[in-house]
């Protein structure tokens, strides 16, 4: 039997707690050497709970003595970059939540300390990893929806509370508000869809509380190449029986929608239903697409498969900024 893969896990904030702890529970052959976290009380319980012998209060500590082979970091996002580069350096392997950094540059500068390091980085985008997801890109790259219209794509958020949200509702520690934290995700699962074309101009509106220096809703048009239209609607401030999420792509042959997946196409003249019968899955697709993200990663660690690269986070993230600033001076503006 192959040594285990050791884990570090670097930040206990909700993210970690639900969906990568248990995630790594799941996988055989692999050894959490530690957890850290400034609120060692936190990481103590946790620690505790998972069966995890070590805690660490510094990003350091852990690196030197745990030994860890990779790391997940699931810290506030202002510090995404520098633990990122700060494990690369230390010659380990990096899973990052979204964003992997606050701005286009400082993605560019990953890619140069990940060029330099060369270990793997991927960036937690687990949208992609979820199965009714996956299917519908087998329809896109398969040509059975056609030529590609446009994507219209959303998440809505049950009124988290203030509490919930935590440094979220801080600009310095979060970079962004309901757009970044919810907009950056629907539009990478977009992009990704529709086999990445370039976006060229956003037009967006962002709407939020007077008391608050972060947006709690927006709305963006992309246009990209080839006349292709992304349009991206978030919000933190629904109010509903249940949160939403959605995807819609829209073919010249065909569509497909995620959650709940549906595939339509145009046979002899009509629309039909061509859904693939369990595609969707009976587990939650939040937790099976962290585990199959953890699958990716761990394999890619074990020089199994090659990471998938992060090259296209610096293009998202262009456009992440362009949606701010055509808010801000409220008019279409270039990518």
């Amino acid at each position: 039997m192959t040594k285990p893969t050791r884990i570090g896990v670097i930040g206990m904030g909700a993210v970690a707690q639900v969906a990568h702890l248990p995630a790594l529970a799941s996988h055989d052959n692999v050894e959490i050497v530690g957890v850290c976290d400034i609120d060692m009380p936190k990481a103590r319980a946790l620690a505790a709970r998972f069966d995890i012998r070590d805690t660490y209060d510094d990003i350091e500590n852990l690196l030197r003595i745990g030994r860890p082979d990779a790391v997940v970091i699931c810290t506030p996002n202002h510090l995404h970059q520098i633990y990122v580069e700060t494990a690369l350096s230390a010659g380990v392997a990096v899973l990052c939540e979204r964003p992997l950094a606050l701005t286009a540059a400082g993605v560019e500068q990953i890619i140069a300390a990940q060029a330099r390091a060369g270990h793997p980085v991927i960036v937690g985008m687990n949208h992609r990893y979820r199965t009714e997801v996956q299917a519908v890109r087998g329809f896109v790259l398969g040509g059975e929806l056609g030529s590609l219209r446009g994507i219209r794509a959303g998440w809505y958020q049950f009124r988290p509370a203030r509490a919930e949200l935590g440094w979220r509702q801080r600009l310095a520690q979060a970079g962004g508000g309901a757009m970044l934290d919810l907009g950056l995700a629907v539009l990478d699962l977009s992009i990704w869809l529709a086999d990445k074309p370039t976006p060229i101009e956003v037009t967006a509106s962002l709407q939020g509380p007077a008391d608050s220096e972060l947006e709690d809703a927006g709305c963006a048009l992309v246009r990209c190449e080839n006349d292709f239209t992304i349009f991206v609607d978030v919000a933190w401030r629904y109010v509903g029986d249940q949160e939403r999420f959605w995807v819609d792509v829209m073919g010249e042959d065909g569509s497909a929608r995620v959650s709940p997946l549906r595939v339509f196409k145009e046979l002899h003249g009509a629309p039909v239903n061509v859904t693939p019968s369990g595609a969707s899955g009976r587990e939650n697709p939040f937790a099976t697409s962290y585990r199959a993200e953890w699958a990716t990663f761990l394999a890619a660690v074990r020089g199994e498969v090659q990471a998938p690269s992060i090259d296209d986070q610096v293009l998202l993230h262009r456009t992440i900024e362009a949606i701010y600033r055509s808010a801000k001076e409220g008019r279409a503006v270039a990518v």
